[in-house]
């Protein structure tokens, strides 16, 4: 009798590991700790935002009185000389604008209560929202996957239990009576048994059967009022910091555009407005009266600018000397022969003919007699061949300028070109522009392109429009110009596109009033200002246009 007692015992000890895993299914995997979204953390202030039209505001409540950022929401353009009044549980309330923010007074003391503001500027605009100044704390996630997870703790911390604990009795009773029948030889009545238990244990183990057990994705908290970092790469940068950062967006839209070509180029001078000075001989250089001209003088066709000096060598000068005796011994003779002549002509014994030409013979030897004094003495004069500035200066006193060396470079700044080099055919009226490494953008217009390769590269021609300050000859630039196919997509200002850390092309959107989040895009060049985005960005997203470099930098 006795051993017949203990094996009933044992066998409703072996139901109990039975049932109690169908409990253990029940909620395994399930953590209710983590639906609960974890509320910020007490140093965050309490805030609300809305929007309305054009509207987008933000209301923070800081030392007992209300602040009020408001914006234009397609540029985050401050909003100023607006009427603000507010319906707040103190009946409707005016609030004052200072230092760009609007102030009214908050002493309210309840938990939440709903705002209802008005704004009355270009149009009148309604915004409502609910301002909640409880902050809770998140809740510390359960530990699952273990027997301590029968019980745990609701939201007041009063320990619940998930039942499965009462069905340890009734496992027992039915191990007691799966034993007495087998005692009894019901094979049949065993197997009954023995299917009842499973399908109890299985109900148990599908207790939450059609409850999603994965816990939701939850947006990262904010910690403070502090501009930071989230754990899922999006920032958080309260309306104070987007003030004190100039942040301004810009809401993007799908069109049609050019496609356009990126080519290398530099800038050159105007070939009709600018001009060499070179010396024709060789010669040692002498400044003029007023000294040479320095860099960036102004100068007119025409004026003086250096003196050549052409060096005589010691064969020279003697053989320059043995022709002047010649010419004097020749000049002395021909003088005398002169007066004679004349003499004779009075009484009539030499024709007037033979006078008239040992006179003219005269003359013409005194003049290269004159001639060898003054190359001599003369210098040759530099002068200026077109008007402009001086670009570059390689005169000294003293020295010996060759005749294929350039002395004074002439430019007009008012009238620069760039050659650039390209790989394909450039259509002739289609417009281009160019950027400098500063970011200065230039108008061009097409002047030509060469017909002969010059490294395997095309050299185009194009006239800067205008007279754009700070431009140099030889500074090199990038030409965009445009082609004659189109592609459709999303044109924003170079300045929206940064690289991250890894090196991926990115641009900053405007998601909510205080939340930036970074996109990849893929962006192809569309002009020297702009940008057109093919992937990674819809329609209609507001794009930080300025001050993305500064949240960029923000951790």
């Amino acid at each position: 009798m006795i051993a017949a007692l203990m094996n009933r015992f044992r066998a409703g000890l072996l139901a109990i590991p039975l049932v109690m895993a169908g409990g253990a299914l029940a909620h395994e995997g399930h953590d209710h700790a983590a639906e609960r979204r974890p509320a910020p953390s007490a140093t965050l202030a309490p805030r609300l935002e809305a929007r309305s039209g054009p509207i987008e505001l933000v209301a923070l409540r800081q030392s007992g009185e209300l602040l009020i950022y408001l914006d234009r929401f397609t540029s985050n353009e401050p909003i100023a000389g607006a009427q603000v009044t507010v319906e707040t549980p103190d009946g409707p309330k005016e609030a004052t604008l200072k230092d760009g923010v609007y102030r009214l007074a908050a002493p309210w003391k309840e938990s939440a209560f709903d705002l209802i503001f008005t704004v009355d500027g270009t149009t009148t605009e309604v915004l409502s929202g609910t301002l909640k100044l409880d902050v809770a704390v998140a809740a510390k996630p359960s530990t699952v996957g273990s027997m301590s997870s029968a019980v745990a703790q609701d939201r007041n911390g009063r320990v619940r239990t998930d039942g499965t604990w009462l069905l340890l009795p009734l496992a027992f009773a039915a191990g007691a009576i799966a034993s007495l029948l087998v005692g009894r030889r019901s094979k049949r009545s065993l197997l009954l048994l023995l299917a009842a238990l499973i399908t109890l244990a299985s109900r148990a183990g599908f207790a939450h059967e059609g409850e999603e057990h994965e816990p939701p994705r939850l947006a990262a908290p904010v910690t403070s009022d502090s501009a930071q970092r989230l754990s899922d790469g999006a920032l958080f940068v309260p309306k104070p910091v987007q003030r004190l950062l100039a942040i301004r967006t810009l809401v993007t839209e799908v069109s049609a555009h050019r496609k356009t070509l990126e080519l290398p180029g530099r800038i050159i001078p105007d070939p009709n407005a600018s001009g060499f000075v070179q010396a024709s001989v060789s010669g040692r250089l002498t400044a003029p009266k007023d000294g040479f001209p320095r860099l960036g003088t102004v100068v007119k066709a025409g004026d003086v600018l250096a003196f050549v000096t052409p060096p005589f060598q010691a064969i020279d000068v003697s053989d320059m000397r043995q022709k002047q005796g010649e010419l004097d011994q020749q000049i002395g003779i021909l003088e005398k022969r002169v007066a004679r002549y004349e003499g004779l002509a009075k009484l009539g014994a030499v024709p007037k003919v033979s006078l008239d030409e040992a006179v003219l013979e005269l003359s013409g030897l005194e003049e290269r007699r004159a001639q060898l004094d003054k190359v001599r003495a003369e210098s040759e004069q530099l002068i200026a061949p077109v008007s402009g500035i001086i670009a570059s200066a390689n005169a000294v006193a003293g020295q010996i300028a060759e005749t294929n060396a350039i002395v004074f470079q002439i430019i007009d700044p008012a009238r620069l070109w760039i050659e650039a080099l390209t790989f394909n055919l450039i259509p002739d009226a289609q417009p281009a522009t160019a950027r400098t490494a500063e970011g200065t953008t230039l108008a061009l217009s097409f002047q030509g392109a060469g017909l002969t390769d010059r490294s395997q590269a095309i050299p185009v021609h194009f006239a800067i429009q205008g007279s754009p300050k700070g431009l140099r000859v030889g500074q090199l630039v990038t030409v965009l110009a445009t082609t004659g196919e189109d592609v459709r997509g999303l044109a924003i200002p170079r300045k929206c596109v940064l690289r991250s850390a890894n090196g991926q092309t990115i641009v900053f959107e405007h998601t909510a009033a205080e939340r930036f989040e970074p996109r990849m895009v893929r962006v192809e060049p569309l002009d020297a200002d702009r940008v057109i985005v093919l992937d990674g960005l819809p329609a209609g997203a507001r794009v930080v246009a300025q001050g993305a470099e500064l949240l960029n930098q923000i951790r």
